[in-house]
């Protein structure tokens, strides 16, 4: 601490990432990270931008990344003024804490989410209150009406959980709330679940966040959008404007285009997931393991007879990385990335021999 430090960095308790360890022969499934390159097309895409002497790179991006968001309006039937892009998903959810969460009513977000929420809160001086997950570790949409609100923000599904809501249940939120803007944000939604896009056009108090870093295999490109009324997406610009005019880059801009374009790619890598993650689901729960529904690119299983902590360690000890969030309720529990038929084997081989 420094005393050049201003109170607001003081208060702060900052978001700690997953690890990124720089250790050879490591099965990584502790970030989420998709275990399939991405398209072919977005790598011709990006050399195609930077030509023979990548004399580009001396110019500035389009700071309103048209072809993006034209690209992105396509994709999901909306219109390019519905579309606001960032980099990455995590600096979109920044500037809509500043541009649409901050009230002078609490925001609300589930107890067990999605930890960035509260430290954006601490950044902005925004107030929330923590909405307790069922006993189950669903989102109980009746939990959300009648609590008044400065806005509601959820994953879908939700992390570290991956329970799923059903567009409906989201219905019965954002009709239990006319007056608050609620924010979805669908990281994982590509891997098993039906898109809150479909509903922007019947709710003007509703905004949707996606991300290119699951699905489309771009966790390196830092690539995220928002998808609402243009009313929503003009309080974004405004704050993005007085932020930083150019969140992406050029290679970004294109790769991005190329990897929205290339459905059937993005359809054949997320079917693979789901397979894999249904294999892995089973012989987790044959070893013992209680597994919950997951509708993401992870799953979410505590032992019934062994401490999280203590498993995690040990897979470590044989280079495989699971992620343990020492929380309550969900001490006990690992998230678990799906990652390839291979390194899931590897996993599941591994908790055996530890078990027994």
């Amino acid at each position: 601490m420094s005393r050049f430090w201003s109170q607001v960095v003081r208060d702060l308790t900052p978001y700690v990432p997953g690890e990124q360890p720089k250790l050879a022969n490591l099965i990584k499934l502790n970030t989420n990270e998709n275990p399939f390159p991405p398209s072919p097309k977005v790598l011709a895409a990006i050399q195609g931008e930077l030509g023979d002497d990548a004399a580009r790179l001396r110019l500035y991006p389009d700071p309103n990344a048209d072809l993006l968001k034209s690209a992105i309006a396509k994709t999901h039937g909306v219109t390019a003024q519905q579309i606001f892009v960032g980099n990455g998903s995590d600096e979109v959810l920044a500037h809509v804490f500043m541009a649409l969460l901050k009230h002078d009513q609490p925001i609300l977000f589930p107890d067990i989410t999605y930890s960035f929420y509260p430290v954006y809160c601490g950044l902005y001086g925004v107030a929330h209150e923590s909405v307790p997950l069922a006993e189950d570790f669903s989102i109980n949409p009746a939990d959300y009406r009648g609590r008044p609100n400065g806005g509601i923000i959820f994953p879908n599904p939700n992390a570290p959980t991956g329970r799923l809501l059903a567009l409906d249940a989201i219905e019965q939120i954002l009709q239990g709330n006319p007056d608050s803007v609620v924010v979805v944000d669908e990281a994982y939604v590509d891997f098993g679940g039906d898109s809150a896009i479909s509903l922007v056009d019947r709710y003007d108090n509703l905004l949707v966040i996606h991300t290119l870093s699951k699905s489309r295999s771009l966790a390196g490109l830092r690539v995220g959008f928002a998808v609402g009324h243009p009313a929503l997406i003009e309080a974004l610009e405004r704050v993005k404007n007085s932020f930083n005019s150019y969140p992406l880059d050029r290679l970004a801009i294109v790769g991005a285009v190329a990897a929205m374009e290339d459905a059937a790619y993005f359809e054949q890598c997320c079917q693979a997931v789901i397979a894999t993650r249904d294999t892995l689901t089973g012989g987790l729960q044959a070893l013992g393991f209680e597994v919950l529904p997951s509708a993401a690119n992870f799953i979410f299983a505590r032992h019934l007879q062994r401490d999280a902590a203590q498993l995690a360690l040990a897979l470590r000890e044989k280079s495989i990385i699971v992620r343990h969030f020492k929380l309550p309720r969900i001490e006990q529990f690992l998230r678990i990335t799906v990652g390839t038929d291979a390194e899931c084997q590897a996993l599941t081989a591994a908790l055996t021999s530890i078990l027994n």
